[in-house]
């Protein structure tokens, strides 16, 4: 059942490629205002398809998305039991919390563990860097607050702290060091990546180094929310080559124009290690990668 629910997901993700990309193609055809217009019904029709208040989560049901989480922290989680992820200390979360479809604003300040998973990433090339994701389109940027403070400890009452290591980054190309939490690996997968990065090209340099951080107990821009950075999961590349979301000037209600500089290969070194891209989303951080093993496809 799992595995043709899947078939059909990636079916689903595969017609919207295809649209995209049409849409795409028609876009930068269209010189005239009626083609413009077109474009941009289309593009909000494919948008309210593929929104989170209309999708459902990739394996569908609790028990498949509790799989997904325990496939990705074993050393935490012992089991799914009903509508409960179980850890391995006996505490017990809710995976749905019955409150049904979320428009946007709660689906991404009040995740329930479900929501986590709702937007499939695409990684592997399924949206290139020079993709422009879909309105809406922020799959991992939902963080459950309760399931990260549990696992990597609250950054205001001093849990992450003691769990961080400092790391050399990209030790040939002199980037410094860096520090990240050791919780499920994430030092050791970071030194990893910056030893696969370290043997790229010298005209990669520009978009790594110098790191513009990675531990850091603040709330994400614009909320109350920790960051991933506060977890000591997350690392900012080198922000000179660099966009977000909100340094773009959108006018009035409309969604912030992509952009984005940063080569595939250091995107895909990144998720090779377990760690997604916000460079993915469509409210954009073209800087930001964190450690979310339960997005991207077991290995």
């Amino acid at each position: 059942m799992v595995a043709n629910t899947d078939a059909a997901r990636r079916q689903r993700e595969s017609k919207l490629a295809r649209c995209r990309y049409s849409l795409d193609r028609f876009g930068r055809a269209s010189g005239h205002a009626a083609g413009r217009s077109l474009l941009g019904a289309m593009a909000a029709l494919l948008t309210v398809a593929t929104s989170p208040a209309l999708a459902e989560p990739p394996g569908g049901t609790a028990r498949d998305v509790g799989a997904r989480l325990l496939a990705a922290y074993p050393e935490h989680l012992a089991a799914v039991e009903g509508n409960d992820l179980v850890w391995r200390d006996g505490t017990r979360m809710p995976i749905d919390d019955g409150r049904g479809a979320k428009p946007f604003a709660e689906w991404l300040a009040r995740p329930d563990l479900k929501d986590m998973l709702l937007q499939p990433y695409p990684a592997g090339g399924a949206n290139a860097p020079d993709r422009a994701p879909m309105a809406g389109e922020d799959p991992g940027r939902a963080r459950n607050a309760a399931f990260f403070d549990k696992m990597y400890g609250d950054c205001r009452k001093g849990e992450v702290t003691p769990k961080l290591k400092d790391i050399a980054w990209l030790p040939k190309k002199k980037g410094g060091r860096l520090k990240v939490t050791t919780v499920n690996g994430v030092a050791t997968r970071l030194e990893a990546v910056s030893e696969a990065l370290d043997k790229l090209p010298p005209t990669f340099d520009v978009h790594l180094r110098p790191a513009a951080g990675t531990y850091n107990c603040r709330t994400i821009a614009g909320t109350d929310r920790i960051s991933a950075h506060g977890h000591g999961i997350a690392i900012d590349i080198a922000i000179g080559k660099a966009d977000y979301w909100r340094w773009t000037k959108a006018g009035g209600n409309a969604p912030p124009a992509y952009r984005n500089r940063i080569p595939l290969e250091i995107v895909q070194i990144f998720e090779a290690h377990g760690f997604i891209w916000g460079g993915r989303w469509s409210h954009y951080d073209t800087m930001h990668f964190e450690y979310r093993p339960e997005m991207l496809p077991p290995r």
